[in-house]
């Protein structure tokens, strides 16, 4: 067996030719939509990730505003920047790109968003009501809302199967795990969240129908932990050392993909599987979010 291979970029340009009608709808009645990326001690790997968005937001006719805290980080600079871009009009969506360090910390800052501009669905307020409520109800983060959308439009339906999420983050495997469980078509799973103090990870892997990998570590995911005919999501991407390639690494998912994929129904890669969806999710909620 060979599985399928379920490549993200196309189903990412699908969203994004939805969101650039959206966008251009809005753009007819005065409104462009406008989202800020945060970045807070900018390194290479962030400052490809905004040049990413950039890209991203061309194609969705989103105007995208990239913004770098240098160091020496003041937290109340930090602060105010947040408040700041709240009460900007021309601001619909904002994201501050994670982790952050540790003078800041990641809730503190986060929890300042104002809830509606927070598109990636970092503020309490909108994990509370995907918790309660599912999709829909605020908005979803991205990573976690693209998996939901490359399965569904591979047709790969949920109901009552039993999927394994592999990490307990609150940007990945907390979030999908509830989204996995609501009561939707696409959805509807029995869910066994796995982490670091999971013993025996194999023996829930092996009888999961669908297997998704969070946990960062290249390669975690071997054929061995997958029961054939099951669908694999590999939501890693780490950076491995590689001399070979001019950026000096190369990137790695957490499912060791050759081998894994003799054994799956269907996978998705990396690079190339969950990141350009995540990227095509955030327009769609930036745009989707904006109020008259």
């Amino acid at each position: 067996m060979t599985a399928r291979i379920l490549e993200g970029r196309p189903i990412a340009r699908a969203i994004e030719a939805d969101v650039k009608v959206r966008a251009e709808e809005w753009a007819r009645r005065g409104v462009v939509p406008g989202l800020a990326l945060v970045l807070v001690r900018p390194t290479n790997p962030s400052r490809a990730y905004g040049r990413m968005i950039l890209k991203a937001g061309e194609r969705c006719g989103v105007r995208v505003r990239v913004l770098e805290m240098e160091e020496p980080l003041e937290k109340k600079k930090a602060f105010e920047l947040i408040r700041r871009l709240n009460g900007d009009p021309s601001v619909h969506g904002i994201i501050v790109k994670r982790p952050l360090p540790p003078p800041l910390g990641d809730e503190a800052l986060l929890q300042t968003l104002d809830p509606a501009k927070d598109v990636d669905g970092a503020h309490f307020g909108n994990l509370g009501k995907l918790m309660v409520r599912g999709a829909g109800a605020g908005h979803v983060p991205c990573t976690p809302a693209g998996v939901l959308e490359i399965l569904r439009r591979s047709g790969v339906m949920l109901r009552g199967k039993h999927a394994v999420v592999l990490g307990r983050s609150v940007t990945v495997g907390k979030p999908l795990a509830a989204l996995l469980m609501q009561k939707d078509p696409w959805a509807d799973a029995t869910v066994t969240l796995c982490h670091s103090s999971t013993q025996n990870i194999e023996e829930h892997t092996r009888r999961a129908d669908l297997v998704v990998a969070a946990v960062g570590v290249p390669g975690f995911v071997t054929a061995a932990m997958v029961r054939p005919g099951a669908v694999v999501v590999d939501v890693g991407t780490n950076a491995v050392p590689d001399p070979s390639n001019p950026r000096g690494y190369r990137l790695a998912g957490d499912v060791d993909f050759h081998s894994v994929k003799e054994v799956a129904s269907a996978i998705t890669p990396v690079p190339g599987g969950v990141g350009p969806v995540t990227t095509a999710m955030l327009m769609k909620n930036l745009v989707e979010g904006i109020t008259p």
